[in-house]
């Protein structure tokens, strides 16, 4: 006999009931993807290559014309910010400069450093545009940071011990990953990183460099020769923001130390919200060291998009992210230029639905607090 209780006046089940069973139906069909045959894995992936292959041949031109006014878009709002920052004599001006210089620092990071970092430019042989000479405003060390990030995070995304950029080794976020007390404090700790993200890149950075070392190479000064690199960057940063151009003010360097305090401050939360959502949010998959034995191409298509999620919104909300709302195109095509990943996203969705993948993709409220919710519940053990 069915066990569900239908209204006995109409011959449908109650209207709390539908709204309950339609919203777990809806989650189980958003979370769980189709389990393909190896055949059809190796179709998708084909179908995924043939698709980056299309989109790579059209790139010239107007991809060159993009990242040089993403350039002057930077610069000039710096300036600007700066300008009006170092001669504001009361709040509302002071606000102005202040956010100018937030949003060219955000630009730096975001759609600048990042992307120019990954190699999507080299082919201009443009020296400004150079993935290995690149350094971007951020106390990060740009070659520490493409060695874990280029080469660790994006060869073995999500793969539990072989990532570390997966909770950045003090957040738990699975239960694959071993519960020490100190979790229950990463709300707290979260709360502090997200204020502070550009400190937590850079720490991060030297640390996996060491740890990816064999351990009989492992030294003191090894590790003290990683963490020069990133001291020096620190004195670097510090000296411009917090010295330099505050001296420059005269008697004005407290307002414009402030100044720069709070658009480091802007960037570094924005930089964490945009970045977590790419990678925790409910839906991310992890994977094992073991599941990714003998991995091929399709396949490791296949995990960058289980294992990413995409943020909805309009085209400045793509340009302000670096076009890492579309963290699931970013994973799949790392070298490609960020500002045809908007192009791309369509096609690459159909594909999915054809495979029956799931195409994790959600309003920037709905991802962010699906990570919170997250950080709060594996805090427990």
């Amino acid at each position: 006999m069915n066990t569900l209780t239908f209204n006995q006046t109409t011959n449908t089940l109650p209207k709390s009931r539908i709204k309950a069973d339609s919203k777990k139906r809806k989650m189980e069909m958003i979370v769980r993807s189709k389990s393909l045959s190896p055949s059809d894995k190796e179709k998708f992936g084909k179908e995924v290559e043939a698709l980056r292959a299309e989109t790579m041949s059209k790139v010239g031109e107007t991809d060159a014309r993009h990242i040089r006014k993403t350039y002057a878009i930077y610069r000039y709002s710096e300036v600007a910010g700066r300008a009006i920052l170092h001669f504001s004599f009361e709040p509302i001006t002071f606000s102005i400069g202040t956010a100018l210089l937030a949003f060219s620092k955000i630009v730096n990071n975001m759609e600048l450093g990042h992307n120019v970092m990954h190699g999507q430019y080299d082919w201009m042989n443009d020296p400004k545009f150079d993935s290995r000479k690149f350094e971007w405003d951020i106390v990060s060390d740009s070659k520490q940071w493409k060695f874990y990030h280029n080469y660790i995070h994006h060869t073995f995304t999500n793969v539990i011990g072989k990532d570390h950029d997966f909770g950045y080794k003090f957040t738990r976020l699975t239960t694959e990953q071993k519960w020490n007390w100190t979790h229950f404090f990463q709300p707290i700790t979260n709360l502090f990183l997200a204020f502070h993200f550009q400190w937590g890149v850079g720490a991060h950075g030297y640390k996996v460099e060491y740890l990816e070392k064999p351990k009989k190479q492992r030294t003191k000064r090894s590790l003290g020769e990683y963490r020069d690199v990133f001291l020096k960057k620190i004195q670097r940063q510090v000296f411009k923001d917090y010295v330099f151009y505050p001296l420059l003010g005269g008697l004005m360097a407290p307002k414009i130390l402030l100044g720069n305090f709070i658009a480091n401050g802007i960037r570094n939360l924005w930089t964490y919200a945009i970045i977590f959502c790419g990678h925790f949010t409910e839906e991310a998959e992890t994977f094992s060291p073991k599941e990714i034995e003998s991995e091929t191409k399709a396949e490791w298509y296949l995990r960058q998009l289980k294992g990413s999620s995409n943020l909805s919104g309009s085209k400045f909300f793509y340009f302000l992210s670096g076009h890492l709302s579309h963290q699931i195109e970013h994973h799949m095509f790392p070298d490609m230029p960020a500002n045809r990943y908007e192009e791309v996203a369509p096609k690459l969705q159909e594909i999915c639905e054809k495979y029956g993948q799931n195409y994790n993709n959600g309003g920037f409220f709905k991802q962010f607090g699906s990570v919170w919710k997250k950080i709060f519940i594996y805090a427990l053990p």
